[in-house]
């Protein structure tokens, strides 16, 4: 048996990665704190995917938690604030006799 790539002279231990391949997995560990939003925090654990990915993979990952924090960043602006206060109602102004 022998330890060289299938059509090469360059031993296993001593071959590089083909030029623009992927790279393989590996965990980013990347720590991930509680923001406080059960929303936010769901979508910010998906970068947990990207430990289990080649780094091809990794954009898509990282569009859905672009995409996932927009929305969530969106709802704030269309929650409907406080009722507006009601108008003051005045008196009708005396008529002089």
């Amino acid at each position: 048996m022998s330890d060289t790539l299938p059509g090469a002279d360059v031993p296993a231990e001593h071959a590089e990665e083909p030029e623009g391949g992927p790279a393989a997995t590996a965990p980013l560990d990347v720590p991930r704190a509680p923001t406080g939003n059960a929303g936010v925090d769901a979508v910010l654990e998906r970068l947990a995917d990207a430990d289990h990915l080649t780094t091809d993979g990794h954009v898509e990952v990282y569009e859905d938690v672009h995409g996932g924090l927009r929305d969530a960043l969106t709802a704030l602006d269309t929650r409907p604030g406080p009722p507006a206060p009601e108008p003051r109602r005045t008196a009708p102004a005396a008529t002089p006799q």
